[in-house]
């Protein structure tokens, strides 16, 4: 989602039935094209990371190597969406957790190991955990509770009932939750797949539809989108109903990937989604981002887990720096950056600055 929207008034005045009296167009300007490029640094790091990664370990780049680490930098993807979508409402998620472990644990428990059950799980992951969502963005909206709080309370709830659900006792997945995830298609792991299509969707929405740019306006400013007319509550509901739903994807392909899911398999996903979202180029501030960044933050992170691990790092050193990242972007959200790219001349001002000179 990295289409800016420019909020206008309409000189025709709205058409009968429209949410407000002015319009949304999309223009390209300099600080649009500024912010359009967010995905390439981490896009370049990546692409370095594995230009490096047979140097410092031996076999990093192997098929079975890269077969092995595309799965779960899937599942990250797919949850790190979620966060994307939080993130660019202004807002952090700390239910990631929960719901992913929830989500595995559902799945495993319900079915009891028996494949006749499977869709029946899957309908209750997956509708229990958005409805969850869904309650928490009218509270965040209607309650004025913040985000954080929010999100947090959800995740113990979260926890709780995956301990009420599974007595302490991991299951196994249903054999055919488990052949899918571990299948491939054409050559490519099926988690990969359903990354492609996440991504793909969210990207699509969120830059050729009118409902992905009004997102983009209503994290950018709510004040200009109240102006606007957009109906902010419905956005806002929405982004924290769709990312419960990719954390309880997540939930499902990584149940289904471990066999044996243990009780809080969702933890690792807390930091490391924040991490992605991140170094994916996603503003801090809300209104901007990339889901497509993110996706290749996700792979860079997994990449580097298991270069480390390979060179025999532990995993303190991967968390020392997925923890330098998120503090890193956390304190960059601080600086006035709207107002640094406002300092930035437009392509008009710095042709006629030329045009001067000669």
């Amino acid at each position: 989602m990295n289409d800016l929207s420019v909020l206008e008034p309409s000189a025709a005045g709205p058409p009968p039935g429209a949410e407000g009296s002015v319009s949304i167009r999309s223009t390209q300007t300099f600080r649009e094209a500024l912010m359009s490029a967010r995905a390439l640094p981490i896009a370049v790091a990546t692409m370095l990371l594995f230009l490096v990664s047979p140097a410092v370990a031996s076999g990093s780049l192997s098929e079975s190597s890269l077969l092995s680490t595309l799965p779960f930098a899937a599942i990250l993807a797919v949850a790190a969406i979620g966060q994307t979508l939080v993130v660019q409402q202004g807002g952090f998620d700390l239910s990631v957790a929960g719901a992913i472990s929830l989500s595995a644990a559902i799945v495993t428990q319900v079915p009891n190991g028996q494949d006749d059950r499977l869709l029946m799980a899957l309908a209750v992951a997956v509708g229990v955990i958005t409805l969850a969502g869904t309650v928490v963005g009218l509270c965040i909206r209607y309650l004025d509770v913040s985000p954080i709080v929010a999100t947090l309370a959800l995740n113990a709830l979260f926890l709780g009932a995956v301990q009420q659900l599974t007595q302490g006792s991991p299951q196994n997945a249903p054999q055919s939750l488990t052949s899918f995830a571990l299948g491939r298609t054409l050559g490519v792991p099926n988690t990969a797949l359903v990354a492609v299509v996440v991504v793909a969707g969210v990207a699509f929405v969120g830059s050729r539809t009118i409902a992905g740019r009004r997102f983009n306006a209503v994290g950018s400013s709510a004040r200009a989108a109240r102006i606007a007319g957009i109906r902010q509550d419905r956005y806002l509901v929405a982004t924290y109903a769709l990312a419960a739903f990719t954390y309880a994807v997540a939930g499902l392909l990584v149940a289904g990937f471990l066999k044996t899911p243990n009780l809080y398999v969702g933890n690792p996903y807390l930091l490391t989604t924040v991490a992605a979202v991140v170094i994916g180029g996603t503003a801090l501030t809300g209104g901007t981002g990339t889901v497509v960044g993110t996706a290749v933050g996700a792979l860079f992170l997994c990449q580097l887990e298991a270069l480390l691990f390979a060179s025999g790092s532990g995993t303190a050193i991967r968390y020392v720096i997925e923890g330098a990242i998120v503090a890193l972007g956390v304190g960059l959200r601080l600086l006035p950056w709207r107002q640094v790219v406002k300092l930035l001349p437009a392509p008009s001002e710095r042709r006629a600055k030329e045009g001067d000179t000669e």
